[in-house]
């Protein structure tokens, strides 16, 4: 299983459109537009696009993304 850290799914939360693959598209998007400096978010979303492949679009259905505000 692949389990993402909080920056991670708070990435996820920002550029998800609602599908894995869209969700990558996105990310692959954006990382263009990345400047060399921003190596932090480079590497947070290679590490999170390599979780995404690494899985296919049943578990990523199955991600609880949303925060539960109610504990």
């Amino acid at each position: 299983m692949n389990h993402f850290t909080t920056e991670e799914i708070n990435l996820i939360c920002l550029y998800n459109p609602g599908t894995r693959s869209g969700l990558m598209e996105n990310l692959t998007d954006m990382r263009s537009y990345l400047q060399t400096d921003e190596t932090e978010l480079l590497a947070l979303t290679d590490q999170v696009l390599e979780k995404l492949r690494g899985m296919d679009d049943r578990a990523f259905s199955e991600l609880d993304l949303y925060p539960d505000f109610m504990d």
